[in-house]
């Protein structure tokens, strides 16, 4: 790498390294909420090789009680082409691996316009955060347990 500006190589160099780790979950859906483009990370987090999930509808890692507000929200970005998450706002969620699990995600969306300017689909950024999530759970059932042996009755 050159100081100053990156030359389109570089910086194609460098989108293939990201777009293609472990670490965290790049998912593309088209407009139609079909899955593009999956990932390294996604296959570690959700369980589901690539050749698997792509064509795929996104309803393989949405879980059943999620999937009416999802794809409201999904359609509410593919008609304005924006979302408060697109924005560095993380979203938490629960996720569902190939194997029927539950998982708790934390993700962030690009959305991806056509050269017309009409939206294309969307690329997310997921991560897995079950276990911090399920050890913030244990912290506030073990201060609620502290506190009714605490707090005075009445």
């Amino acid at each position: 790498m050159s100081g100053g500006e990156w030359s389109a190589v570089e910086l194609d160099r460098v989108g293939r390294a990201l777009l293609g780790t472990a670490s965290d979950a790049v998912v593309v859906a088209d407009r139609d909420g079909l899955i593009r483009f999956w990932n390294p990370g996604a296959e570690r987090i959700f369980g589901f090789p690539a050749a698997e999930a792509l064509g795929q509808s996104l309803d393989i890692i949405i879980p059943e009680p999620q999937r009416a507000r999802h794809w409201a929200g999904f359609q509410r970005v593919m008609e304005t082409g924006e979302s408060r998450y697109g924005a560095g706002e993380l979203l938490a969620v629960p996720g569902l691996r190939g194997d029927g699990g539950r998982i708790s995600l934390e993700f962030t969306i690009v959305p991806l316009h056509a050269p017309d300017g009409q939206m294309e689909g969307m690329a997310a950024i997921l991560r897995d955060v079950t276990r911090r999530f399920e050890q913030v759970r244990a912290l506030r059932h073990e201060l609620a347990e502290i506190r009714k042996r605490t707090d005075p009755p009445g």
